[in-house]
């Protein structure tokens, strides 16, 4: 997959363009129509994005949803798509106040886009008043093709609904990450950085490592304690994780990410490390005193052994 703002090896392509924060089966459906459609054409499959979410730029002091993904882990998952291009465009304040008509010529013209797919209710350019009939004017008109996209939904086993990034977001400020992963296509995952913590967890016979979290503004589920795996140094371990506050330990407004990695005793301060999340098993609670918390603690890993297999 190239990458690039304009790289003068562009092939002339099908595109479709959006934030696609997660990467979600809703937007992989939407990439395979693009590569049909592309490969019907003899063209190449391009997606356009950007590297920050556009309310930044058009909102700098209002709402910011927590993302998804971070750029990084956007690409890396739009690579696995088997797309062919990935035009990374800054989303200025010059390119926001573009009419849908120019920013369509741009694609055009400087990024040899001669066919795009777009829903019937996506809208982009500085006129969001404009909608699908008008991109195929304008298409028209300055010699574009503007191909209705095929929405996606999940089969009705799995309940039928349509998959979006605000939803799937929803599922993860609930605590269902079983919900989100169904949406996604794969579990969520968070990358940081073991950082040095109060060392309680030692206290209480499961020893904790302190994630901080590569990217300030990636979500991260509600409090509470999770199965996840452990991926560090390219081993894969079984971990408890525990999202919150510690009241019981008195934490204050102190949030916290801290995993204990089953059946592992190395120091690992200051290393990388990523977290897959497999189920929620309970919401974070106080308890009368720490000899109650260390008992919930070996329930808690006794469950998410027999979950994970590490019985």
């Amino acid at each position: 997959m190239r990458i690039g703002d304009i790289c003068s090896n562009n092939q002339p392509s099908v595109a479709t363009i959006g934030f696609f924060d997660g990467v979600h089966r809703g937007h992989r459906y939407l990439i395979g129509q693009v590569q049909r459609e592309a490969a019907n054409r003899g063209l190449a499959a391009s997606v356009v994005t950007f590297p920050v979410h556009p309310r930044k730029v058009l909102q700098p002091s209002g709402y910011l949803p927590r993302l998804l993904t971070t750029t990084q882990e956007k690409l890396s998952l739009l690579e696995q798509t088997g797309i062919d291009q990935c035009i990374l465009l800054d989303f200025t304040p010059h390119l926001a106040s573009l009419s849908a008509r120019d920013f369509m010529e741009v694609l055009k013209n400087r990024y040899r886009i001669r066919a795009l797919l777009i829903g019937y209710d996506h809208r982009f350019g500085h006129n969001r008043s404009e909608g699908f009939a008008d991109y195929v004017r304008y298409g028209r008109e300055i010699g574009m093709e503007v191909l209705p996209a095929e929405a996606f939904r999940l089969p009705e086993a799995e309940g039928g609904m349509p998959v979006s990034s605000s939803l799937i977001r929803r599922l993860l400020q609930e605590g269902d990450v079983c919900g989100a992963a169904c949406g996604l296509g794969y579990p969520y995952f968070l990358n940081g950085t073991i950082v040095s913590g109060r060392r309680v967890g030692h206290k209480l016979g499961y020893p904790t490592a302190n994630l901080q979290p590569d990217d300030p503004d990636k979500l991260v589920p509600a409090n509470g304690v999770y199965a996840v795996r452990v991926e560090i140094g390219g081993q894969s371990y079984g971990g408890m994780l525990n999202i919150g506050l510690r009241p019981t330990l008195d934490n204050g407004d102190d949030r916290s990410i801290e995993v204990h990695i089953l059946d592992f005793h190395r120091d690992i301060y200051g290393q990388s490390l990523r977290l897959t999340f497999v189920q929620r098993i309970r919401s974070e609670r106080k308890f009368d005193s720490l000899d109650a918390l260390s008992l919930q603690l070996r329930q808690d890993a006794a469950q998410i052994r027999a979950l994970l297999g590490f019985v």
